[in-house]
């Protein structure tokens, strides 16, 4: 026995008879509670007023899990109520999925089905497809399911042979989600929204698309190799969503001074506007690091002049790629960055005869932390000492060391 929801998506309230009782397990001579299959989940309702937990199908029979134990016997009449509410939002959340792989099939190259799944405050469709779908096209899809949803789209739901369903090329399967949709069955179900999608598919769905209400692209994913998955929603948690977002736009478009229709516009010439400010702000940051290193105390160390001193509040990339802009044929310059635990950069002219690299390993070697470099330039840091320590250090540098 079957269930008869797929059938009769409608029924909310039934009369059946108990031919199993196991615990809180019921079995009935026939039942309209949909039993959790193909990423669905399970009517929620009562049996003779006990709350149905859950309801599954092990391929003998539609099993329904209450709450507590039923004061029922084999042969006893009882009484099904749906939850309509859940019922409800699981049609319109089913058929919104089929939608959203019917626009998928107008954008996508090398569309499969990968399958989905409804939770009480989202949906989700996995893809296979060649096709990087980014912002523009998630933005795409949202606008062609909903324009189907406002088409108002018949859904109807019918068998076919096995054999005719494989063979007709517009036919979505996906046998992990939707057990016994095939189960070696002579004859297919299939749902077919007018054309804009045909899946063989056993779940509830509603009968016109506009039943299906907006829907809402919250977000997409990589869950595996070669799926990309989407999520949305329908019903309050879509339109929640929506409005969450239309007031974040508009508050955007006022603190920018701007409107809705000009903000794109507008956030493009502020990023511009920021990336030439942190430029500018860059350059004017080296300056300063050249001025500082300028005022390095000058010494002769074999062929090479040394130029030592320590850095306030710099960051060792930048100050990495001033000395190494800075430093001339026969000189060194080694910059400490002040902290608790100082960093060193070294560059070395190619006429010096100062290899950096070693001058940091030196460093290294004497107090911790790490790095290293090639002979025109190196870099380490997370010293167990003070840059005052690692200043006095390098001045007592020879090259033998």
């Amino acid at each position: 026995m079957q269930t008869r929801a797929p059938a009769g998506p409608t029924v909310r309230e039934f009369t059946a008879e108990v031919v199993d009782v196991d615990g809180c397990e019921v079995t009935l001579d026939r039942t309209y509670f949909y039993a959790e299959s193909g990423g669905q989940p399970a009517d929620t309702g009562t049996i003779d007023g006990i709350r149905v937990v859950d309801v599954q199908d092990d391929g003998e029979a539609v099993r329904h899990v209450l709450a507590s134990e039923p004061a029922v016997d084999v042969g006893t009449a009882v009484s099904g109520v749906i939850d309509d509410d859940f019922r409800t939002y699981c049609m319109r959340a089913h058929t919104a999925s089929h939608l959203l792989y019917g626009a998928g099939r107008r954008l996508l190259d090398d569309l499969g089905y990968g399958g989905f799944d409804i939770s009480e405050e989202k949906v989700r469709v996995d893809f296979t497809t060649s096709t990087d779908i980014d912002d523009e096209t998630l933005v795409e899809l949202e606008r062609l399911t909903n324009r189907a949803v406002w088409d108002s789209l018949e859904v109807e739901w019918y068998e076919l042979p096995t054999d005719e369903a494989t063979a007709r090329d517009e036919v979505a399967f996906n046998t992990k989600t939707e057990e016994g949709v095939m189960a070696g069955a002579d004859t297919v179900r299939i749902v077919d929204i007018d054309g804009w999608d045909v899946a063989a598919c056993g779940g509830t769905h509603v009968s016109n698309t506009q039943e299906v209400g907006p829907v809402t692209v919250l977000d997409r994913s990589n869950p595996g190799e070669g799926l990309t998955r989407v999520e949305f929603a329908v019903g309050p948690t879509g339109i929640d969503r929506q409005v969450a977002r239309h007031r974040a736009l508009k508050a955007t478009a006022a603190a920018l001074e701007t409107n809705l229709d000009d903000l794109a516009a507008t956030a493009e010439t502020v990023r511009e506007e920021r990336d030439d400010l942190e430029s500018r702000i860059r350059e004017l940051e080296r300056e300063s690091l050249s001025a500082a290193i300028a005022d390095f105390e000058a010494s002769e160390n074999g062929e090479a002049t040394w130029r030592l001193g320590v850095l306030a509040d710099a960051d060792p990339n930048e100050a990495g790629e001033v000395v190494k802009k800075t430093v001339a044929d026969t000189g060194v310059i080694c910059a400490i960055g002040d902290g608790e635990r100082p960093f060193v950069v070294v560059a070395a002219g190619p006429d010096s005869g100062v290899h950096a690299g070693n001058v940091v390993e030196s460093v290294t070697d004497a107090y911790g932390g790490g790095g290293g470099g090639g002979p025109p330039f190196g870099q380490g840091g997370g010293f167990d000492a003070t840059p005052q320590d690692v200043l006095e250090f390098l001045r007592g540098w020879e090259p033998s060391d």
